[in-house]
């Protein structure tokens, strides 16, 4: 028996078959990465890529996946390859342990890829990848920022242009409308609105100055949104 098998009563054997053919690509596995990917597995996709740099911290473990005491200093990737391989071991799990830099997005995309999960919370790598897949019509989604909100009905799946109090896609916006590609950018965002005061700032590194305080379940129901939104499309349901 198929682990499959409420599926394939869901979406047939046409859905099943075109899930095992595709080519899933998600970067970054925190919050909201480490969720959409799990959820991309359970539904069949057949190849999977995951590419982040990073290390479980303690700090982690209120909201990822990957996060536990026993898994603090281990690498998300790494961890995340064996849960999906647990998940479906016909499964072809890719990982790619390192930080999506600007200059090497055209060198990590995979050229066989059928769609992308942007899960970056850097501004510049995340521009960089949205420019890509736009330049080389990939079909993407982009996750905008789950920090500092807490309703998940609040939760949508629009276009980039469409999106209001959400300092994240704003700022992805504008720097997008200076590149000319700010059309057509499908993303996952909440318009709830935000406070200040729950922002931190953070040493410059890595394309990241500041984060919002985050609760146990927004970067999850972030994660499950854009999953849902990728199987749907490739499923054509």
């Amino acid at each position: 028996m198929s682990f499959l098998e409420r599926s394939l009563l869901l979406i047939k054997d046409d859905g099943i078959q075109k899930l095992a053919k595709s080519h899933v690509l998600i970067v970054g596995v925190g919050g909201v990465g480490s969720y959409a990917a799990e959820a991309i597995c359970r539904a069949g996709v057949g190849k999977i890529t995951l590419i982040d740099g990073d290390v479980v911290q303690k700090s982690n473990i209120n909201r990822q996946l990957p996060a536990l005491h026993s898994t603090i200093d281990e690498a998300k990737v790494e961890i995340m390859r064996k849960r999906l391989l647990d998940i479906n071991p016909n499964a072809e799990i890719q990982i790619l342990q390192q930080f999506i830099m600007p200059e090497e997005v055209e060198q990590v995309v995979p050229k066989d890829v059928d769609f992308v999960l942007d899960c970056i919370d850097s501004i510049t790598p995340k521009i960089t990848l949205i420019i890509h897949c736009k330049k080389n019509k990939i079909p993407f989604i982009s996750s905008m920022g789950a920090g500092g909100k807490m309703d998940p009905s609040r939760i949508k799946i629009t276009d980039i242009n469409d999106t209001r109090d959400c300092y994240f896609s704003r700022d992805i916006r504008k720097r997008l409308r200076k590149e000319k590609f700010s059309y057509g950018v499908k993303v996952v965002y909440s318009d709830e609105p935000v406070s200040k005061t729950t922002m931190a700032l953070s040493p410059d590194t890595l394309y990241k100055k500041s984060f919002y305080g985050t609760i146990s379940y927004m970067p999850a129901m972030f994660g499950m949104t854009m999953a849902s939104f990728v199987i749907r499309k490739i499923i054509n349901a």
